[in-house]
């Protein structure tokens, strides 16, 4: 039997990258004449890639749709270099392995930038899967994402948790049956969390880390 297993998104929630991804998202907006305020960006992220790009440009024809994704990847990728793990989040992945715990990236970023993440978080050799926007047609909040993650690691959403940042990870957890511990790094509030239907809720990975004990993440261990 597998070990149960423990799913996290990266993005915000490992990696310090929810406001560069804001920053790049309004660059590519700007560039296309299409003024949207960073607030409704930043309320997006970690939602579908293409499902942003439709909703916050009025559904702009297909190529002009294509180039936001494009111009996006670009700027983003100019100031990669300013990305790094947030307090706490490689002790956190170590201890989740040390506990006999599989480590799950349940990421839906495209593979490039999962890369770069995985980079930032230099945390190979305790990651027992990964996923990416490759994995399915439509990502978070749909439950592909976490499905592709439980299969991969080869457990049930019984024998799992998902740890994430925004309202959209919690609903694909909650979708996929899999229960969802929320962080506030992602910059989305306790409230809508919990309203997503994550908890309990922590500041950080590092804050998480510090009161593992009292979390599933601990009962899966203990379950073993």
């Amino acid at each position: 039997m597998n070990a149960p297993a423990v799913l996290f998104d990266v993005d915000g929630t490992l990696v310090d990258s929810a406001y560069l991804h804001v920053y790049a998202w309004q660059r590519a907006f700007d560039a296309e004449g299409l003024a949207v305020a960073a607030w409704k960006i930043h309320r997006g992220i970690g939602m579908d890639g293409s499902t942003l790009v439709r909703s916050l440009s009025g559904d702009a024809p297909a190529d002009v749709q294509e180039r936001l994704s494009d111009g996006h990847s670009r700027y983003y990728r100019e100031i990669s270099g300013l990305l790094a793990p947030l307090p706490g989040a490689r002790e956190l992945l170590h201890r989740v392995a040390e506990l006999g715990l599989q480590v799950v990236l349940a990421s839906s970023a495209p593979e490039d930038e999962l890369e770069t993440l995985r980079k930032v978080l230099d945390c190979d050799d305790v990651i027992s899967a990964t996923t990416s926007s490759h994995d399915v047609d439509t990502a978070k909040p749909e439950p592909g994402i976490v499905q592709v993650a439980l299969d991969r690691a080869g457990v049930t959403a019984e024998q799992a948790v998902f740890v994430g940042d925004a309202v959209w990870d919690a609903h694909a957890a909650k979708a996929a049956g899999v229960p969802c511990i929320g962080v506030l790094s992602g910059g989305v509030s306790d409230a809508e969390l919990q309203a997503a239907g994550a908890a309990p809720i922590f500041d950080d990975p590092q804050d998480l880390l510090d009161h593992l004990n009292s979390t599933r993440v601990a009962a899966l261990a203990r379950s073993r």
